[in-house]
Formats: C-alpha cells, structure tokens, sequence
C-alpha cells in the first residue's frame, strides 16, 4: 500500500476548505466564483502530484494517471449546499488527490488512479451534472433548459464561468472501478463506534408535489361540515403518511415532508389552495412502488369525497442502486487489515457514485459524522478518522490492483 501523508491530506483539505469559507464551513455552490476558484486550485495540486489535469466545459475537474494503461477512478464532488460543511464531498475528491499522489512518490506501477471533482452534484442547477456527462447520460436539451432556483439558467453560468475544455469521459477499457469516500451525514458509525462504513447500496428517491384546490371561505361563519377546506385535506394526507408508511415500508424506509404551503395563508380564512411536498427513499424498488401505490389510492379516495380536488406532480425519480459486492467485500477486508471493523449500511443520501454505479463496478466508504451532522456549518469529523478512511481506500486500490493482476 502507498504510504498516506495525513498532514498533506489534512492541509489539503483545509486549503480547499478556504474557498468559499463561512464560519467553520463553507458556502461554494455549482458555478459560484469560491467553486471556479476551488477548481483551479485543484487542478493545479492534481498537477502537482504528477496528473496530467483538466477542466471540463462543463466543470469537471479531471486528473489522469498518464503513465497507467488502467486505472481506478477516485472521486465526489467540491460544490457544497448554501453554508454547507467542509468535508461534504471535498474529503472523497482529496482522497482521490493523495492516493494518487501517493502511488506516483512510491513508484506504484499497473493500475493508475485517477481523480475527478463531478460538477453539481448538489443540484444547483442540474443534480449530479457532472457525473451524470461523464458517462454521457445528460442531454444538451437538459442542460440548456437546466436553471437554478433564482432562475439563472446553466447556459449563462457555463458562459460567465469560461469553461471550454472537451468533456471529461468514462472510458470502459481504462476504468476498472469507481471508488468514493465520503462521511456518513448520520450518526450510525458514531453511536456504534465503527470508524468505516461499508455501502452496500444508495437509496432510491420519490418526490411529489401535491397541490391541494377548495373554496376560500370566511372561517368564523363558514360550519365545518361545508368547507372545502384546501389545508385540511393536505393535512389528513400527511397524517395518513405518518400513521401508515412505518407498517408499509421497509426497515431502512424513511419519508419526509419538507415543505408546505396554504393560500391565501389568513388566519380567518379556509384555504383554497395548499401545496405540501413529499419524499420517500428506500434501496428497494420494490419499496418504492408501494408506497407510491398506496400514496396514489390515498389521494384518488380523498378525491372521490368530492370536496377538494388533490393533484400530484412527480419532481423527482431517482432509481436506487447497489453497489459491486467485490468493491464492498475489498473495503471491508482492507479495514480489518488495519484494524477496524467495518460496518455495512446503506446510504440514504444520493451521491455521485449512483451514477457512476450503472455504468461500472463502483463502492462507497463512509467516516464517522460528528454527531451526524452533514449539509451544515458545525459538520466535522475527527483528524485522525479522515486519515485512516484514507489510509483504508488507499489500501482498497492496492487490492482491486491485487485482484486484476490474478485475472
């Protein structure tokens, strides 16, 4: 295994963590000038370190193992969430820097590393961007009609950002796997006091708008019994998800309303219009098209009451995915060499490593969260478990080279 300079990581991630600084973490979204900055800045370290080292049209930051014929692709992502934390994706793509690096000081012949800071995968202006160009699965129409949600449109972000570079490519005779890192963004790792995670897969995404049309009505004359009251169907809907999801979903189902909204939001007035979004993610499709049916056969009944018409809009369909067992079983056994047990565990959130999972053999190593906390701010994790997840996927890529070398 290449010997890991934890200072050097450290002081890497740190320096990256400067761009776009906000208190003790970091405000860098897709496009923004902290994320062109950060970008350049990478390019320039991945040079450094002996990559030869791009950026794309589309902002792909990409970094080759020129001499190596075939090579582990190590990446995330360095845009964040508005005022996000510093670890969020930047700790997989410094990983990928340092394990490469790393292997280029030592001499390390055969399989190369190569490294990659996917652009957007945050969703700015059109989740998973970059990842998603890279194995050629975006379409110039989405990418034309892609915008944030102030409204810029990607076009004018790609010209204000002057990217002009050939886009960054898979290349399925180069590439034998795909490997990130990333903290877990939960508390499960902490609370069992297991410093990695293994991910045997990544959850599926259902996400729906659900708008709510009745009658506004004054609401100290108007009797109960003859409203058609907007808000009040929403909310027997919501509460039917809470009562009835824990017994029709699975053991890893989780479900969220994050956003609701009653016109013409009086005190005094029934609601004639509400609008509630709902999202339920599981790593089973199967799950997934459950709880869709019966969310679907909730709204048809409400409906057929005759009072308030309900509406549903799907706004996101993400498909889950599981990882290559072989990448989970060589993490696995590359943290027991170093002394930790891992624990495996499914990812509830999205991650790049979703898309590149479809296209070639992929795996995913957590770290510990602090306190679980993730896409904020107060996000942490301690030093020396940032060194030994890399340490551990360092020796993960001396394993899948072990393994090919035996085909």
């Amino acid at each position: 295994m290449a010997h890991i300079d934890g200072a050097r990581l450290l002081a890497d991630l740190r320096q990256l963590a400067t761009f776009g600084k906000c208190g003790t973490g970091v405000d860098r979204i897709s496009f923004s000038p902290p994320d062109i900055e950060a970008r350049h800045w990478l390019v320039g370290r991945m040079r450094d370190a002996g990559l030869e080292a791009r950026i794309d049209r589309l902002g792909n930051a990409y970094g080759t193992s020129a001499k190596a014929a075939r090579a582990v692709l190590i990446g995330s992502h360095t845009d964040t969430v508005p005022k996000g934390g510093w670890l969020d994706g930047a700790l997989g793509v410094i990983y990928g820097l340092e394990i490469a690096r790393a292997r280029i000081e030592t001499g390390a012949s055969g399989v190369g590393v190569d490294v990659a800071s996917f652009q957007d995968e945050e969703g700015t202006y059109l989740p998973c961007l970059g990842s998603r160009s890279f194995c050629d699965d975006v379409t110039e129409a989405e990418i034309s009609a892609a915008r944030s949600k102030g409204g810029r449109a990607l076009s004018e972000a790609l010209v204000s950002a002057g990217y002009d570079g050939a886009l960054a490519r898979r290349d399925p005779a180069r590439h034998i796997a795909y490997l990130e890192a990333h903290i877990e963004q939960g508390p499960r790792l902490e609370v069992e006091r297991r410093r990695i995670g293994v991910v045997t897969g990544i959850v599926g995404i259902r996400r729906f708008r659900i708008c709510a049309r009745g009658q506004a009505d004054h609401a100290g004359t108007t009797p109960m019994t003859m409203r058609k009251d907007a808000g009040a169907a929403l909310f027997a809907l919501a509460s039917r998800v809470a009562a009835e999801f824990p017994r029709l979903g699975g053991r890893d189902t989780v479900w969220n309303i994050g956003s609701i909204e009653l016109r013409p939001g009086a005190a005094n007035v029934v609601p004639s219009e509400g609008e509630m979004v709902l999202e339920f993610r599981d790593t089973q499709a199967v799950a997934l098209d459950a709880l869709e049916r019966h969310l679907l056969d909730w709204i048809a009944a409400a409906n057929a009451q005759g009072k308030v018409v309900i509406e549903t809009q799907p706004i996101a369909r993400i498909m889950p995915i599981a990882m290559t067992p072989e990448i989970g079983h060589a993490i696995a056994e590359a943290a027991r060499t170093l002394g930790a047990e891992p624990l495996t565990m499914p990812s509830g959130a999205g991650h790049d490593a979703m898309v590149l999972g479809r296209f070639m053999p992929a795996g995913m190593l957590f770290i510990p969260s602090i306190g679980g906390r993730s896409h904020d701010i107060i996000e942490d994790t301690p030093e020396a478990d940032i060194v030994f997840g890399c340490e551990v996927l360092a020796e993960t890529v001396a394993r899948l080279e072990s393994a090919l070398a035996k085909r």
